[in-house]
């Protein structure tokens, strides 16, 4: 026999031996582990075809006709059709060096019916060698996350610190690795999947135990094969590179290359060859190749041609940041988000980027509703896994050699899923060739507990798809993370703290000069890495290193780069945006310009700000008049006057698009001389402003509208607490000493009358709206006090929102929809408005569904009817707004963002309309300073008034402009909530632990979402963190409920039980864990079990 022929094909025996003596090759990490995810449906291909050629050797002793081997081909090409399903690394494998006769006899015959097999044979090569052995090597990963919130299907909170399970994903031909998956149980007489714990059970071909003459029937066999087998340590020309001795390559790589070379093993076959397998490669090109991890970007003419027909949709891609393996693209008819289900069908896309995809076929499609207790993806309940059945249901799909197996159960616990599970693969008969059926015969449909998607309505199921084109890049494609040396690599592994995004590589030389030295002095380091490739045939981006931040844990760096991942523009404005602004200062206000402007300084006009507010960009005036009413006006900064369209300033500001506020500091849109000096309403001093003037009923009727430019001087800057203290005592005479500086022209009294006028004006209003069918979400917002010295935290509270916020908002709301009217009306093509789409119908239905179940009555039939059911469906009780917010919570899930949008872009009025305030046009106009859509809002004002000129953006650049700055907003909000956690974490490490009492707003089958309810943070609580003896989850209907059994703490105490739904009142303790996190414990309680 050919000497190259006998290496690949003859001693498959010796590749697995050698295998199992390789050296431990490094573990994956969760990231990659998720990848291998999609190409495993090699295994269960392989895994089947084992299993019929096991049932063909004990036929053979038997009547039974053995069935043909089936071509392969056709199962390789299914790769990522149906994913294994993981439960956390909970059902690791490991390896057993003790193998019974039995294991070595079917071994042996299964080999040889392979070596008698030529084609078969010829599969064999130096990457499945390579592959075998690394497979069975582990270690300890120490960088999955971290923070170790690395979740499975079951919602179990996995640790860095689990063993890895091997990989099935480099499976390439009839290949001796299947019986060594058995290894660990064949002495037992069983074979376990190394996925999800699935059980065989071992036979012979009477359906009993071998028997004698049997296995030594099969031992002789296995002894002749042995006789053939060459010593381990002889390779040649396409042998194996032997255990410990690293390959050759005479061609550069990149750090991509290097990388899965290094650190990857199993993915790429480059790596694993000898220096003369160019040759041996010739006729086969996809031998000795790396190999392709991602799809190639679809064409641009495909894409467009594709999205004309329908044939492909886009749309921003969201990534869960719990679960980073599951992202979601709203769908185009406003039905159920489009899942995508992994690492490889997202194909290199980040959260937040405008994504082009493809629907999977129907087969592949996420089962919503798997069983009769109803929709696990509802409210408060466990959420599924695309393709996956109900919970310890094994699916079986006809005419596939797949098997899906997805238990959302722990495999340490002996709960009903275990059981489950084991007595369902107990039941299959793998005796057909490629496929997988009932022991009865029956088609795999009629299976009792088997779904098939393509048998179910739309409404059981959501819409899977795969990433084929990136359109827009909205990601910073800039992380923060840390520094992890390797070996005897050019290059270093750049681990960020947000899952969501890959591991990169990164040159040796970006990092500190003493970092291959002193690598564990950076291993607290927060650096800042930016992403400049990720290849389709890696899976890891390659990056360069930006800077250093500092120590993590501490404030200034993690802000830092919280605000570089977000792509906030935290720099000092350049000197040519600087030269834009007034020279000589003190700055006063042109001659010229006061015959222009309607000049209201005499009037009693006034600030009503937060106490720390520096860039006051809106005032309020209420004048009485003889008949009764009222001349109200709202007068905003006229920001517009100093930024000039085109100019540097101009330029700068539309790329900023927004302020950005943080806790201890703002990081402003425009130089500070313009946002706190020059068009900051100041008290006492003559500023430009932009007014909308009514003549109101004292019932809030308007009777006349004006708009203008004019000069104020506002009289006096009242915080909210001051107003506040006015409208709570109306009668009150309030003295010099107790508000804060203010005008000799407007005495305390007229301006405290101003503010109980506008007060008694605001509440008509607001009933007004409210009648007319707004609606109002609030959520709790957490405020801190801050050390003047240190900066750090000393306290926090939830904010209050009072009268004297609602008496601006009311007005503020008032100033927005004339304003959006008046430039609709003059340009209905180029208008710059504010619209907010209706909640998602789908999401609805099963919120309403779910209310349904808890006995709550809400109406989602418009806003008003919704704002109402929240108001009158809660009680009176003290825990009446507890429950009001954790249903709040559930009730924001279906809504979606208000956006700025051109109106020549949408067609129909209709679409023009702001859901929440029920109003047809809404814009913002009253916050300039800090909003840039504000200022392109009050040029277009301008324009209508003949008061300014045009406005040169064409409808198309008002649109690009309109959404960039919805991406600037929607980033601002993201960052502001990131640095009020990271403030509270550090408060916690501080002052903690924190106890308080928290509602339970979501169960799940591990684990349950409380709502701490003295702070207002949301936090999720993982039933195998507390000391539990067991916990059971059940749902009743479509209400999901769990119990606790609590561990008793003597023998002479009883274990407590524990139950546990929406809305249940609990106790928990806050603990700091980390520089910067921290975790929720649910305290022991006090009742005893009956």
């Amino acid at each position: 026999m050919d000497h190259r022929r006998q290496a690949k094909g003859s001693n498959p025996s010796r590749e697995f031996r050698r295998g199992q003596n390789h050296m431990a090759a490094p573990q994956k990490d969760a990231y990659s582990r998720l990848l291998s995810q999609h190409h495993s449906s090699k295994f269960r291909s392989y895994l089947n075809q084992f299993a019929q050629q096991q049932q063909q050797i004990e036929e053979s002793h038997g009547p039974a006709v053995s069935d043909p081997i089936p071509d392969t081909s056709e199962a390789r090409s299914r790769k990522g059709e149906n994913e294994m399903r993981e439960t956390g690394g909970r059902n690791g494998y490991s390896s057993s060096p003790n193998k019974g006769a039995k294991a070595e006899s079917t071994l042996s015959l299964y080999m040889e019916k392979l070596n008698e097999r030529g084609e078969a044979g010829e599969n064999l090569g130096v990457q499945q060698g390579m592959a075998v052995r690394q497979r069975h090597s582990k270690r300890k990963d120490t960088n999955t996350s971290q923070d170790g919130d690395v979740e499975s299907g079951g919602e179990g909170k996995q640790t860095g610190s689990e063993t890895q399970e091997p990989d099935a994903s480099s499976f390439r031909g009839p290949s001796v690795e299947i019986p060594s998956l058995l290894e660990t149980s064949v002495n037992k007489g069983m074979a376990h999947s190394p996925r999800q714990g699935a059980v065989f059970p071992k036979h012979s071909s009477d359906g009993g135990p071998e028997s004698v003459q049997e296995q030594d029937k099969k031992k002789k066999l296995k002894k002749m094969q042995k006789k053939g087998r060459r010593d381990r340590s002889e390779y040649s020309d396409g042998d194996l590179v032997p255990a410990g001795q690293v390959p050759r390559s005479s061609e550069k790589q990149s750090l991509s290359d290097r990388m899965t070379a290094g650190q990857s093993p199993g993915r790429g076959s480059g790596s694993n060859v000898t220096p003369n397998d160019n040759g041996r490669h010739r006729n086969n090109p996809g031998r000795g190749r790396k190999r392709q991890v991602f799809e190639p970007y679809m064409a641009p003419q495909d894409v467009s041609a594709g999205l004309k027909r329908s044939e492909l949709l886009q749309g921003p891609l969201r990534i869960n940041p719990k679960k980073y393996h599951e992202a979601f693209l709203p769908s185009p008819d406003g039905l159920r988000d489009i899942f995508i289900d992994g690492i490889v069908p997202r194909n290199r896309a980040l959260n937040g980027d405008v994504v082009v995809v493809k629907l999977l076929p129907r087969e592949q499609w996420k089962v919503i509703k798997p069983d009769k207790e109803g929709d696990s993806d509802a409210p408060g309940g466990p959420s599924e896994r695309a393709g996956s059945a109900a919970p310890g249901i094994i699916t079986v799909e006809g005419g596939s050699p797949d098997l899906i197996i997805d238990a959302q159960f722990d495999s340490d616990k002996d709960g009903p899923g275990s059981s489950l599970l084991h007595s369902s693969v107990k039941k299959l008969n793998l005796n057909t060739a490629g496929s997988a059926c009932p022991e009865n015969g029956a088609t795999p449909t009629s299976k009792p507990g088997a779904i098939d998607p393509r048998n179910l309505a739309d409404k059981f199921l959501q819409r899977t798809a795969k990433v084929v084109c990136i359109a827009e890049k909205k990601h910073s494609r800039a992380v923060t993370g840390f520094l992890k040396l390797l070996p005897d690599k050019e290059f270093a592994m750049f681990s960020p703290v947000d899952h969501r995004v890959p591991r990169v590589n990164v040159p040796l030389q970006d990092c500190p000069e003493n970092f291959s030295a002193r690598a564990a002095d950076y291993a607290n380091t927060l650096f800042v890495c930016r992403i400049t490739e990720w290849r389709d045939d890696s899976n890891f981006a390659e990056g360069r290193l930006a800077k250093s931040l500092g120590q993590a844990g501490e404030i200034e760096p993690e802000t830092e780069g919280i605000l570089t991942e977000y792509d906030v523009d935290f720099s000092e404005f350049s000197k040519e945006v600087l030269g834009c602004l007034p020279q000589s200062l003190p700055w006063t206000i042109p001659a010229e310009e006061f015959k222009r402007r309607k000049d209201l300084r005499k009037a009693c006009v006034f600030t009503i700000d937060p106490a720390t507010a520096r860039d006051l960009d809106d005032a309020l005036s209420c004048i009485p008049l003889p008949d009764g009413n009222f001349e109200v006006g709202v007068h905003i900064a006229d920001v517009s006057y100093f930024v000039e369209e085109g100019d540097a300033l101009d330029s700068i500001a539309s790329r900023r698009a927004t302020s950005v506020y943080l806790v201890q500091k703002v990081i402003p849109m425009l130089p500070r001389l313009l946002c706190e000096e020059l068009c900051s309403l100041n008290p006492m001093t003559d500023r430009l402003t932009f007014s909308v003037i009514w003549k109101l009923t004292p019932q809030g009727k308007i009777l006349d509208e004006w708009f203008g430019r004019t000069v104020i001087r506002s009289c006096v800057k009242l915080s909210y607490d001051h107003a506040q203290s006015m409208i709570e005592a109306p009668e009150k005479l309030f003295s010099a000493e107790e508000l804060p500086p203010f005008s000799p022209e407007h005495p305390v009294d007229e301006i405290h009358q101003a503010v109980l006028n506008l007060h008694s004006i605001a509440k008509q209003l607001r009933k007004q709206r409210f009648e007319g069918g707004a609606l109002r979400l609030d959520q709790l917002k957490l405020s801190f006090t801050l050390d003047r010295e240190s900066g750090m935290p000393q306290g926090c509270y939830i904010y209050k929102y009072r009268d004297s916020n609602k008496l601006v908002e009311e007005f503020m709301l008032l100033a927005n929809m004339a304003t959006a009217h008046q430039i609709y009306r003059s340009f209905p093509d180029q208008a710059l408005l504010r619209c907010h789409p209706p909640p998602q119908t789908k999401m609805v239905d099963d919120l309403l569904e779910f209310c349904d179940q808890m006995g709550l009555k809400l109406d989602f039939s418009s806003a008003g009817a919704l704002n109402r059911s929240l108001n009158d469906e809660l009680g009176v009780d003290e825990y009446s707004s507890a429950r009001k917010e954790v249903l709040t919570h559930m009730c924001s899930r279906p809504m979606q963002m208000a956006v700025y949008f051109c109106t020549g872009v949408l067609k129909a009025e209709a679409l023009f309309r702001h859901y929440a305030l029920n109003v047809p046009f809404y814009t913002h106009f009253t916050s300039p300073i800090r909003r840039y859509a504000d200022i392109i809002v009050h040029r277009l004002l301008a324009a209508s008034l003949g008061c300014g000129p045009r406005v040169s953006l064409c409808q198309s650049d008002v649109q690009k402009q309109a959404s960039h700055c919805n991406d600037k907003k929607m980033a601002s909000k993201r960052v502001q909530e990131l640095s009020a956690d990271l403030f509270f974490a550090v408060l916690v490490k501080e002052s903690g632990p924190l106890e308080s009492e928290a509602m339970v707003m979501g169960v799940l089958d591990q684990s349950f979402d409380v709502l701490v309810l003295r702070y207002g943070v949301q936090k999720r609580i993982y039933c195998n963190a507390l000391p539990l003896r067991d916990f059971h989850f059940r749902k009743v209907g479509k209400k999901p409920e769990m119990t606790l059994i609590w561990a008793a703490e003597s023998e002479a105490e009883a274990p407590v039980q524990q139950e546990l739904s929406i809305f249940t009142l609990v106790d928990v303790v806050l603990k700091a864990e980390g520089p910067m996190k921290y975790s929720a414990i649910l305290k022991r309680p006090c009742e005893m079990m009956s």
